[in-house]
Parts: structure tokens; sequence; C-alpha cells
């Protein structure tokens, strides 16, 4: 508003913090953005987080990107200068016709992710309109859970796993597995109802490697664990089960096909080997007596809610840690009924946690155009049949960027890639091993990069376009929080400078490349096309700014199945809980059995690398970032510092003090950073906080402390990423 009076606009915040979609009370006043309140309304409250009540510090920033930028230097030297709209969107076009021209459209690929949680403007308007150019090359793999989606699917038949978070109440127990929603929500008001859990009498574990702030809030029992061996420990919880009988023998006969070869494996009849706590002890570093206990409380405690995080499944084979825990609750009964859960992986869909609030986004079930380069190309190996066009062989797989632009169609890969456009990704910074990131992007001959910040991905490209921010445009978003809702993401202000939203830029670049009938609609068209039936009135919505879904009940996920089988199978082949997936024994692969197993990951404690590199390397999730996102937020940057995280004992093995500057290294990169010296990490394990944006210095080492210069580009299989399977070093700097 212009004539001096403030208004307080309801909105939502959206920035992938893992709430997604929490309440913002946005005061604005002759066009700025004044202060940023959140939900004081009747409970459950949806409320946002420090990142969420922090945004204006990112609308108003210094460091904003005002104009579209033209690279003069060398790549990642970070000397640009300004250009005109016209002239950025004249190149950008003449680019990508040239390319497709000369090299056909699959030489350009779209390095894409969710960016902001929202329906509209994220990487679909440019997949839309590179489609419409004639194709391009596409990804599949998501980031944070490939593994889990992979393991919903091969026993679910579906990635819909998720109960609502207050059916927590309804449990006895509750075993936190690498599931930290202090810190990454999981979902609003998750930890308010761990909370009053735990202040009912619920006796809640928390099985991680680092001691957590949920551990600390929430849980009566810590169990440190080896990074990457989850799978080994669920086995042996298995054998303890099966050993005292324990299972839920009626609900594996009827429910689930495969339960007497999985029977058969965990008591060592098909490889000699019993999968026994002692065994497990030997692997995870968890003592056998804790094992036992742990599995006898579980199987005996029914309702009991194993709430599998997705950080165990971002390892060597972490489709196996996922599998393993679903075949567990099934053993225990514990799927679809109230206090239970499935163990489908804790975040379980990207958007809109459940079926009933789940929405189509551009070029994701609204404005969706077939890509022409995936025409006729045949199915992945190993896709599993409900994955849909994500299936498709001429897809590749994130992690792989990097080395199918270095090694093209004579590295096996479906096209040399001579272009890339990315949009809502930070290429190299969240890409496993920048560096080779680095080194493949060097070698394309043109980048193109929409941002609001000179991030790593921005400093690289050949064409910086400004995006703007998440209160500059109107959008909608899912909130899978309690109760579940759709939130509208409310243009506050004017975009700054000039900025432009992903929409207009595709539109714009629409009208350049002569492509036509690409946005033929608003904004306001699109977003009413995407909320469709879901809100009752669609102007009281926007007026509002959410709509909750009215729920009687907690809602429990595969209660149908459950209580009416016949009528509501599982969307599997069998119709059933797959604890052997005959889709997989059919594959014949190796590192995919039909029934979860555990497999040992490279880079392990026993990988010769070991001698030279002794710490395994994870890297969570931080408070005050999500992602790359608040990296550069003053306000954020004070809480925390971006520090390697050691144990007591691993420091002083090194003579290493809390606050020292030292190294972190390994064959794939090196950084420098400060040291946390706490007992809050189990001996063996470094943690670096994914997210830090990349900043090497004349010699290559990096001094943002971006665990991605020491992660591996290999996923498993079944796409699962290796985010925390790494061995490193760390040195005081000399």
């Amino acid at each position: 508003m212009a004539n001096g009076k403030e208004e307080v606009i309801t909105t939502v915040c959206s920035c992938h913090c893992g709430g997604a979609a929490c309440i913002i009370k946005a005061y604005v006043k002759d066009g700025v953005i004044t202060r940023l309140e959140t939900d004081d309304g009747p409970e459950p409250q949806i409320r946002a987080c420090a990142r969420g009540r922090s945004y204006r510090q990112r609308v108003y920033s210094p460091d904003r990107l005002k104009y579209p930028l033209r690279r003069v230097g060398a790549r990642g030297e970070g000397k640009f200068e300004r250009i005109t709209w016209d002239e950025a969107l004249e190149n950008v076009a003449r680019e990508l016709k040239r390319v497709r021209d000369t090299y056909g459209p699959a030489s350009i690929a779209l390095a894409g992710s969710a960016g902001d949680l929202t329906m509209l403007h994220w990487c679909g308007p440019t997949q839309r309109l590179l489609r419409m150019l004639g194709g391009c090359t596409s990804y599949w793999g998501l980031f944070s859970n490939e593994g889990g989606n992979f393991a919903s699917h091969a026993c679910y038949g579906t990635t819909s796993t998720r109960s609502t978070h207050d059916d927590l109440l309804n449990s006895r127990l509750i075993i936190l597995w690498g599931w930290n929603p202090s810190v990454t929500v999981a979902g609003a008001n998750t930890s308010w109802y761990l909370a009053q859990a735990r202040e009912k009498g619920t006796k809640i574990v928390s099985i991680d490697p680092r001691y957590t702030d949920s551990t600390s809030a929430f849980a009566s029992q810590w169990i440190p664990i080896l990074p990457g061996t989850d799978t080994a420990m669920l086995l042996a919880m298995a054998y303890v089960i099966i050993e005292g009988k324990l299972q839920d023998q009626p609900f594996l006969d009827k429910y689930t096909v495969g339960f007497d070869a999985f029977k058969t494996y965990v008591l060592g009849e098909e490889d000699g080997v019993p999968k026994t706590p002692a065994w497990a002890q030997a692997i995870t570093g968890v003592s056998a007596a804790i094992i036992r206990n742990l599995a006898i409380e579980y199987a005996t405690s029914k309702p009991a809610a194993l709430m599998c995080g997705i950080a165990p499944g971002r390892t060597a084979y972490g489709e196996q840690y996922h599998r393993a825990a679903i075949t567990l609750s099934a053993m225990t009964g514990n799927i679809g009924i109230h206090g239970g859960s499935s163990a489908g992986n804790a975040w379980a869909v990207t958007l809109g946690g459940y079926p009933f609030v789940k929405m189509p986004r551009m070029t994701g079930g609204v404005g969706d155009v077939l890509n022409p380069v995936e025409a006729g190309a045949p199915r992945r190996k190993y896709a599993l049949s409900s994955y849909g066009e994500l299936a498709s062989s001429a897809k590749l797989h994130r992690a792989f960027l990097a080395d199918a632009i270095l090694k093209g169609k004579a590295g096996g890969y479906p096209s040399d890639i001579k272009l890339l456009y990315a949009v809502c990704t930070s290429f190299p910074n969240q890409y496993p091993d920048i560096n080779k990131a680095v080194q493949a992007i060097q070698k394309l001959e043109f980048f193109i990069v929409h941002e609001q910040f000179m991030t790593p991905a921005a400093r690289y490209a050949d064409i910086v376009l400004p995006a703007s921010s998440l209160y500059e445009r109107n959008d909608v978003s899912t909130g899978y929080g309690i109760p579940p809702f759709i939130g509208y993401v409310r243009k506050l202000i004017e975009p700054l400078y000039e900025s432009k939203s992903h929409m207009e830029i595709g539109t714009a670049l629409a009208g350049k490349l002569g492509i036509s009938g690409y946005n033929d609609r608003t904004d306001d068209e699109w977003l009413r096309e995407m909320v469709g039936k879901r809100v009752s009135d669609y102007d009281t919505f926007k007026g509002r700014g959410f709509q909750r879904a009215e729920l009687t009940d907690s809602y429990v996920a595969f209660k149908e199945q459950i209580d009416d089988p016949a009528k509501h199978p599982f969307p599997t082949p069998s119709g059933k809980i797959e604890i052997y997936s005959r889709q997989l024994a059919e594959m014949c692969h190796p590192q995919l059995p039909p029934i979860p197993k555990y497999i040992e990951s490279w880079e392990s404690r026993n990988d010769v690398l070991r001698t030279k590199y002794p710490l395994q390397l994870i890297s969570s999730h931080f408070l005050r970032r999500s992602h790359t996102q608040f990296d550069n937020v003053l306000w954020l940057r004070e809480t925390q510092p971006q520090a390697v995280m050691l144990n007591s004992a691993d420091a002083a093995a090194r003579n290493i003090k809390d606050g020292d500057k030292v190294r972190v290294f390994n064959d794939r990169g090196e950084m420098v950073i400060e040291a946390k010296v706490t007992e809050r990490i189990m001996p063996g394990v470094a943690d670096v906080p994914q997210g830090a944006w990349f900043n090497p210095d004349s010699r290559g080492v990096d001094r943002g402390g971006s665990a991605n210069v020491l992660t591996k580009d290999e996923p498993s299989p079944g796409g699962a990423f290796p985010y925390n399977t790494a061995l490193v070093q760390v040195e005081m700097v000399r």
C-alpha cells in the first residue's frame, strides 16, 4: 500500500526447510515489508521457524542480484557486466537455438530441483519452455529421499506412506531413526506432538550418530550408530523378533508376500551368516544387548511408531535401510493402525504429505508438455513399474550430471551435453563431488542460471538472470503439518530491481524463440487450475491465505488397505506389502536384492581407504539454513558457525581444540573450516553440515565449508544419493 497505512497480510513461507507452508503475518507499508510474524491463532498453530521469520533479510539483502549479468572473466572468477533484459534474453535464445540446431535438443540439459516448495514458480516453467523448444535431457532422482522413494515404491507401490503426526499421541513407543524434526521440521507441529507424547509418558528412542536437538528434547535413550550400518541393526532386530516368535504372523500372512524368504536370509540359512545382534554389533558399533532389548520392546509395545528419517537412506545402498524398516514395521503389525507407522521415509511426499492435499505443479500435472527427447526411449532397466515417466532411459540421474557432461555418449550416457540451464538448484554446490562438477562446467559451451544472489552456481554461469523472491509473486503451496493445509503465497511487494519470476522469464524467452502457446493465461488462472476443487472458494482462500484440511481424526496411511484389503489392495503387483519383490528378482542386480539385505557400503570403516582417511563423514541439515537458502542471512549466521563436528576423543588424538581452524580432506577435495569439539557425536564420525556455499581459494581449497567437496558422485542402483558415505581426515591447519 502507498497511502502510509500499514497492512497486515496473511501468507505462507514455503522455502524448503521441511515445514512447507508455515503461516506468516506480513506487515507492509508503502510497498515495503516492515516486519514478519507468524501464526498466533487458535491451536494447532502453524508457526514458522527462524528461517521463515528472517525472510525479510533475504528480500532486502544488499547482495540481491539486481540486473541480468553476462560473464566477462573466466568461469568461476566472478567477473560480470550488467546487461539489459533484452540483451540477456537474446543471448539465451540465440544459444539455445544454436546448440539445439548444431547438436540436437538432447544436448541441452535442465538442472532443476524444488527451490521454494511452490507450485507455479519453480523449474517447471523452464522445463515447459525447453520441451516446447524441441526437448532436453532431463533428470530423475530426488536429492532428499530417492532411496526412500525406491523402497516405498518397491514395498507399497506408492510414496504416500505418511500418517499425520498427531497420531504419535496414540503410540506406546516412538523410535526416531536418523530423524531430527527439531531442525528439519518434518511438517509443522511435529515437535509439538513429540513433546506432548513425551509428557504423557510415551518412551522415545533416538538412533543417530549425533546427539541431536530432537534427541535432547524428546528422547529418553540415545543409541549412537555408525553411518551406513542402519540396515544391519534393523536386520538384527528382525532376528531377535523371529527367534522369540514375536512377529505378528497373522498380519504377515494376510497383508504381505515374501516373509519366508526374508526369514531364511535373516536366520542365515541363505548365506550361512545369522544376522544376530552380535553380528550387527561388530558392524554398527551398537551393543548386542541394546539391539536385543530394543527389538523386544518394539515387538511388544504395539502400537509403536518407527519414524524413519531420510538421512540413513542418503547413503550407499540406502534403499535397503528403508526396505528393512518397512519390513520390521510389517513384522510387528504396526502398519495401517493408529499409533503405528508404515516406516516409510518420514518426509514421505515432497509436496503435500497426504493424498488429499497433494497438488499438481507447473509441468508436474498442470501445463504438461511431453519431452520429445524422451519419446520412444526404452525404460531404464532398474526402474520399478510404478515410476511412470521417471522410468525413461533418456533421463539422467542428478548425481551423474557432472560425469555425463564430461564423458557424454562415449561414457554410456544418453547425450552429449553442451548447454546447461539451471533453475531452483545449485550446481555445483548441492551435487556430489563439487570439484568434478566444476570441471564439467568448464567443458560446457554455455551455462544459464536463474538466481537471487551470487551463489556458487551463479558465479560459474555465462548468463545470470535475476529471479524474484517468494514474496514478489503469487503462488500456492501445500503444508504437510497438522492440520494439513493449502497455503496461498501472497505477493507482498513488487519485484525489486529488475528481478522477474520464473514464469515471466519463460514467457519472455518463448517470445524470443518464436514459441507460441507457451503461456496463454495469467498466474492467477494457472493457480486456480492447480488448486482445483481442493479449496471450497478460491477467492476466500486467497484472502485468508490458507485452507486447512478438515479431519475428524488422525490420518493413518494404509488404514483402508488394512481394514478392507479386498476393496483396497496395496498398489503393488501382488496387491500386498512386498517384502519380497518379484520385480527386483527379475532385475537380477546383486545390489538390488528382492528382499532387504545388508550390503556394506564403499568407504565404510572396513574400507582400505580408512588407513588414509579414518573418519566417516556425514552431512547433516542445519538449523540456520534450508539447503543453500539463508546461508547469507547475517541474522542466522550469527546463531551457528559452519564447523566440522568432532568427538573429543578424535579431536584430542589430533591435538584439535574447539574453535581451531582445521583441514577436512580426502582424494576428492579439501576445505578449511572451524572445529566444533563435542560429546554430541560418536567417535569415528565427522559432521560437516550441508548447504554452505562453495568458496575455493587460489589453490582450490574450499573456504566456505561445502560438504560436497568431499562426497562421491555414485548413487546406488535404486537412486539413493551417497551424501553420508565418505571417508575423510581432519588435521590442524599448518
